[in-house]
């Protein structure tokens, strides 16, 4: 991990603030969902992106009947 030098305070409701800058870089705009996981002792944030139930690509991924599945595992699926 790359340490940003950056240093927030958690709030009274358990919300932090991440600073312009990084969402900048990063390319998170308001409202955009932000995925939560616990690496260890870390805390890890990363852009949501929906993705295939089945390889976890979220490249060209459909919607079918509320899962995502990419077109190399639909393809797949069809076949059998």
């Amino acid at each position: 991990m790359k340490s940003t030098g950056i240093v927030r305070k958690v709030d009274e409701l358990g919300r932090i603030v991440l600073p312009i800058e990084l969402r900048r870089t990063l390319g998170i705009e308001e409202k955009d969902a932000l995925e939560i996981y616990v690496e260890g002792a870390s805390v890890v944030l990363r852009k949501y992106a929906p993705a295939c139930i089945f390889c976890d690509d979220a490249t060209d991924v459909i919607n079918f009947k509320g899962r995502n599945i990419c077109p190399k595992c639909l393809k797949e699926l069809q076949g059998r």
